[in-house]
């Protein structure tokens, strides 16, 4: 990498730090892609599971017995149609986690080849960056498949509509650059579980993707809006089912400077990582 830059150099081309960052990044996630792209179906179908059985139990089963206007809020003609865009984010947020803190894990624990990963020439928070975007396309594969049963059970194409799509793309960036930090952390898988455990089932359940986080308790509310997952679910809840009058705008900045942050973090952690 370093003999291109020299050679561009060389001929009279100007890089800019931003350029030489973007560069190996991609080439970080290149590396990831040629491994994702012998497997998308099984990654597309993996997460698609838990999501199906949450539409069954919730929506089509306990939802029949929830009739609009009780608990939550908006003009929602039945349950299921307020909580699919809740299981979109939830199923971008579990594959996006779990594939890049297993990938990295993977990558320390078991086939020993991360400590030459991190004698590349480059920038650490290209490293961060490179395997987050793979976390982003493990998410997005896995949600698209969520997004294509919303759309046959409802037929409502907002499930396309790009806000709707940023809100998904900041969700997978958040969890995944959360995923890379995680595996840089953890001695063993064992404590792979004990995150997903105190993390990432609770914010299944209490991240908004099952009720109106605006109908619970005060005190229950800064809870509910602590978590990353809240402000994904109902984003992508609005941009679904509202007018852009009604859309939480909030939500777009939150989860942006979230994904700076813990892309920084990551960066951080790869300077300083020691394996």
């Amino acid at each position: 990498m370093r003999y291109q830059r020299t050679l561009l150099r060389s001929k009279g081309f100007k890089i800019s730090q931003l350029q030489i960052l973007l560069a190996d990044s991609l080439t970080i996630f290149w590396g990831e892609w040629l491994d994702l792209r012998v497997r998308l179906v099984q990654i597309a179908a993996s997460g698609l599971v838990s999501p199906l059985i949450y539409i069954l139990a919730f929506g089509l089963g306990l939802g029949s017995s929830i009739r609009p206007g009780s608990g939550i809020s908006g003009n929602y003609d039945n349950y299921l149609e307020f909580i699919l865009p809740g299981m979109v984010a939830l199923s971008s947020m579990t594959i996006s986690f779990a594939g890049t803190t297993f990938s990295i894990c993977g990558d320390r624990l078991f086939t020993n080849t991360f400590e030459e990963f991190l004698l590349v020439p480059i920038h650490p928070l290209a490293l961060h960056i490179g395997k987050m975007l793979a976390g982003v396309v493990r998410g997005l594969m896995t949600s698209s498949s969520v997004i294509l049963v919303a759309l046959l059970l409802t037929g409502n194409w907002n499930f396309l509509h790009p806000l709707f799509l940023l809100l998904l793309v900041l969700n997978c960036t958040v969890f995944a650059g959360l995923g890379v930090i995680v595996g840089l952390s953890v001695r063993s898988l064992e404590s792979v579980g004990f995150y997903n455990n105190f993390v990432i089932i609770p914010m299944s359940f209490l991240g908004a993707t099952f009720f109106d986080p605006g109908t619970l308790p005060a005190a229950l509310k800064v809870v509910v809006y602590f978590l990353p997952l809240t402000y994904a679910s109902i984003g992508l809840r609005a941009a679904a089912h509202l007018p852009l009058s009604q859309f939480p705008w909030y939500s777009v900045p939150i989860l942006l400077v979230m994904a700076i942050a813990l892309s920084l973090w990551g960066g951080y952690k790869f300077a300083h990582q020691q394996d």
